[in-house]
């Protein structure tokens, strides 16, 4: 057993507390005080640093990795699309020894900034293996787009079959994400609800409301969607669009519920982030990711103001120039200064953890939970530490405890 002191703890289920202690045991949190523990086990002062959970990226696209660089900003999102999908097609393999590599240094890159636990969306399962001899935890989201499938559950039982394969461990899980509404058919999201809806506690992914287009497309059945989906051939001839709002189409298809993760809503109305709070989604927010493809700005404080339960994500290399989620944490609280500091980092840690089905290991320091925490170096003149995460901490002040 050691008692650590710091000169803050920052458990994220209660306020901060100043010269605290941590007690950790084989590997799990005992107790979080700010009196002394007393004697009886091994001490450690850890000095001027900020003792906190490990980060929770809740969305990224580690086998997107390769691209980093590659993929230049964009005005408009279909346009940066476009470009992913030209750069994908270099390289056909998706287990090349570039594309591993790439991942196994993206993982290393996240765990180095802070992050103990991931939500990956993959198209090919090939993050699987590398997150399991990792150090991190996370879900791997096997992403379905498909926007015309003559039998729609047979499509997804082949996939639900691929992931059968794969040996989920006690810290890297599998699951399905549907990949968004102008990219997946109605009854192919139907079928996927339908798949996860089995694993009763599994999560669910889908990108949703992120760019300006996909407003159209939704609404009209027009726009630079239309043209792509009919460019690559896969257009449905039968489709119609149902109206509205992507987040009305899929609450009205009974997709949404409190184990979605509806990743960006960028664009989404204020009725949309009512229906999202009121069904308990979580938005996972990509805020430089969003600036670099070309979706705009999210709307940070009202996603808060709504009610709605928010996690954090960077999204992939290919649009975002690291994995480093306090640089997300710094983004947002430009994009919302009004938003409690508190309120931030409970997202990047507890919302995230809650949302990928890891809350009782992670995401905050309490009795029990996993001691993958986080000794972040703060100056000795701060006051408001949290304050101080959210807005000034880089990978340099970031170590991992024990």
């Amino acid at each position: 057993m050691i008692h650590y002191h710091a000169a803050w703890i920052v458990p994220i289920s209660g306020p901060p507390m100043r010269d605290g202690w941590v007690t950790v045991d084989c590997g799990r949190i005992v107790a979080a005080t700010a009196r002394y523990p007393g004697a009886g086990a091994r001490e450690v002062d850890l000095g001027d640093v900020a003792v906190m959970p490990g980060l929770v990226n809740a969305h990224t696209h580690l086998e997107l990795s390769y691209l980093r660089d590659e993929v230049p900003p964009a005005s408009q999102f279909v346009t940066w699309i476009r470009h992913v999908i030209a750069a994908r097609r270099t390289h056909p393999d998706a287990r090349s020894a570039e594309i591993l590599t790439e991942i196994e240094r993206a993982i290393d890159e996240a765990i180095a900034s802070g992050t103990a636990l991931v939500g990956d969306i993959s198209n090919t399962l090939v993050t699987f293996a590398p997150l399991a001899r990792s150090a991190l935890a996370g879900v791997v989201f096997y992403e379905l787009i498909q926007f015309a499938a003559p039998d729609p559950r047979a499509f997804v039982e082949a996939r639900c079959r691929q992931l059968e394969v794969l040996a989920p461990t006690e810290r890297v899980r599998c699951s399905l994400a549907a990949h968004a509404p102008y990219s997946v058919g109605p009854l192919v999201f139907r079928a996927i609800r339908e798949a996860v809806d089995r694993a009763p506690f599994a999560p669910c992914s889908v990108h949703l409301s992120e760019s300006a287009e996909e407003m159209e497309f939704i609404r009209s059945g027009r726009g630079p969607w239309r043209e792509l989906l009919t460019e690559l051939g896969v257009w449905d001839p039968a489709w119609v669009p149902p109206g509205g709002t992507p987040v009305q189409f899929l609450h009205e298809s009974g997709f949404l519920d409190r184990r979605v993760l509806a990743v960006h809503a960028v664009h989404a109305t204020e009725e949309d982030l009512k229906q999202l709070a009121e069904k308990g989604v979580t938005v996972v927010t990509c805020p430089r990711s969003n600036g670099h493809t070309g979706a705009g700005a999210p709307p940070i404080g009202e996603f808060y103001r709504a009610g709605v339960r928010v996690a954090v994500g960077t999204d992939s290399l290919a649009s975002c120039p690291d994995l480093n989620v306090f640089a997300e944490l710094a983004t947002m609280r430009a994009l919302a200064p009004h938003v409690p500091a508190s309120r931030l980092l409970d997202s990047a840690t507890r919302e995230g953890a809650r949302a990928l089905g890891f809350d009782a290991e992670y995401g905050t320091i309490e009795p029990g939970k996993r001691a993958r925490l986080l000794a972040v170096n703060v100056p000795p003149s701060v006051e408001d530490v949290e304050e101080y995460l959210v807005s000034e901490t880089k990978p340099s002040q970031v170590a991992w405890l024990g």
